[in-house]
C-alpha cells in the first residue's frame, strides 16, 4: 500500500486522533514513541479512513500495529493483509490486548493464531499510588526519599521549559558517560531521547525534573494518551544518588494528579525483557500489567 510513509510532525494530529477514539492504553499507541523510535525501528504510518496503523519491520520482519480508531476495523484489518499480501510476507498484527484478541477472533474465527509477548506488557500504575506511595509495600521507595531529602534539603521539583531542557541534556550525556564504555555507539534509547529534547515542544512533550545541589539530578519526560492514561517515555536519575529515581517518579505523579484531571493510570511501558527494568517496574506493584499478543494468520 502506498500510502505507508515514515512519520512526519505534520502526522500528529490525525494520528493521535485516532488513537484517541480507539481508547487503548497500550505505549504503541502513542504518537510520540512512534516518531521517537523510528530509527530504530523502521515504523511507517497510514490512515485507513477513521483508523491508523504502523508498519514496522526491523530483524524479526514486519508486523502491523492492530488498528486504532472508529467504525469497521475489519475492513482496516483487510486492508493491511492487503499490503501484506503484496510484499509476500508473513501477515502478522501486534499490539493486541485481551481485548483486541477477542475481538479479532470474533471477526475471523480460527484465521489467527496468538502469541503472549511478555516483554512488551505495559506496567500501569494509579496515579494516585505513585503520588502517594501508601502501604507496606512501598515502604521502601518512602525510605529512599527520605535518605535523599536529609542529604538535599534544598532539593526542589522543576517543570521542564526552554530555559532548563539544556541542563537535562547535559545530566543526560553524564549519565550516559557513566554508563557506558568508552567508544560505545550511541543506544537506541540514546537517539530516541535526544530526538525527544530536539522536539519537545513540537511533540506536545512535558517534563519534570529535580534540583539538588544547585544541579540537575533526575528528569521524566512523558504526555497524556488518551483519556484517562498518561505515558511516560522517558525517566533519568544518578543511580549513585540514594532516592533519585524514587523521588523523580513521586514528585511527577503529583504533578500530573494536579494537572491532569482525568488521569487515572500513568503507564511506564514495558520492560522489553530486560531483569533489571523488570524488576525496577516490578517493585512498584502495577495496578494493571497491560497483556499484549501478536498474531500470526494461519
Amino acid at each position: 500500500m502506498s500510502d505507508f510513509h515514515a512519520p512526519t510532525l505534520e502526522d500528529r494530529n490525525w494520528f493521535c486522533q485516532r488513537m484517541q477514539w480507539s481508547g487503548f492504553r497500550g505505549c504503541e499507541y502513542n504518537f510520540t514513541n512512534t516518531f521517537l523510535w523510528n530509527e530504530a525501528f523502521r515504523q511507517d504510518i497510514i490512515r485507513i479512513g477513521d483508523f491508523a496503523s504502523v508498519r514496522l519491520t526491523d530483524a524479526k520482519g514486519t508486523r502491523y500495529l492492530y488498528p486504532a480508531g472508529r467504525g469497521n476495523v475489519a475492513e482496516a484489518i483487510e486492508a493491511l493483509k492487503r499490503d501484506a499480501t503484496e510484499l509476500q510476507i508473513p501477515f502478522w498484527l501486534i499490539g493486541l490486548t485481551d481485548e483486541g484478541r477477542s475481538t479479532l477472533d470474533n471477526l475471523f474465527p480460527g484465521r489467527f493464531s496468538y502469541q503472549e509477548n511478555r516483554g512488551m506488557f505495559d506496567y500501569l500504575y494509579l496515579v494516585d499510588r505513585l503520588a502517594d506511595l501508601p502501604g507496606k509495600h512501598l515502604h521502601a521507595k518512602r525510605n529512599h526519599i527520605r535518605r535523599f531529602e536529609e542529604h538535599y534539603p534544598d532539593w526542589r521539583f522543576e517543570l521542564l521549559t526552554a530555559e532548563n531542557l539544556p541542563e537535562c541534556r547535559e545530566m543526560d550525556e553524564i549519565w550516559y558517560r557513566q554508563n557506558h564504555s568508552e567508544g560505545d555507539t550511541l543506544s537506541d534509547e540514546a537517539k530516541a531521547l535526544r530526538k525527544a529534547f530536539s522536539c519537545f515542544r513540537e511533540l506536545g512533550l512535558e517534563g519534570g525534573l529535580i534540583r539538588a545541589g544547585g544541579r540537575v539530578v533526575a528528569f521524566a519526560i512523558g504526555d497524556r494518551m488518551g483519556a484517562d492514561t498518561y505515558d511516560i517515555h522517558f525517566e533519568k536519575a544518578f543511580s549513585d544518588i540514594q532516592g533519585a529515581y524514587a523521588i523523580i517518579n513521586r514528585e511527577y505523579a503529583r504533578w500530573i494528579r494536579s494537572h491532569h484531571g482525568g488521569v487515572v493510570y500513568i503507564n511506564r511501558e514495558n520492560d522489553m525483557d530486560v531483569e533489571g527494568l523488570r524488576k525496577a517496574k516490578l517493585s512498584y506493584r502495577p495496578d494493571l500489567l497491560l497483556t499484549k499478543y501478536s498474531a500470526l494468520e494461519r
